[in-house]
């Protein structure tokens, strides 16, 4: 892996934590709302999931396993 992409990859896994962050605590504001529109919660939660599975994918390939 070039050392560009490298830096690449690490910058939008900052930007992805800083948003998986941000959107957890609007789910949490949200639902001690105690008048959360579910639709919305629902939305919020699934692109939450779909930023951790990015995340998940980008810390594979900055930090390969390696079986020695």
């Amino acid at each position: 892996m070039s050392e560009a992409n490298e830096k690449a990859l690490r910058i939008e896994l900052a930007q992805l934590r800083q948003e998986h962050r941000d959107l957890d605590s609007a789910v949490q504001a949200l639902a001690a709302t105690g008048s959360a529109d579910a639709l919305q919660l629902q939305r919020l939660k699934k692109k939450k999931l779909l930023i951790r599975d990015r995340i998940a994918a980008i810390e594979d390939q900055l930090f390969p396993d390696i079986i020695a």
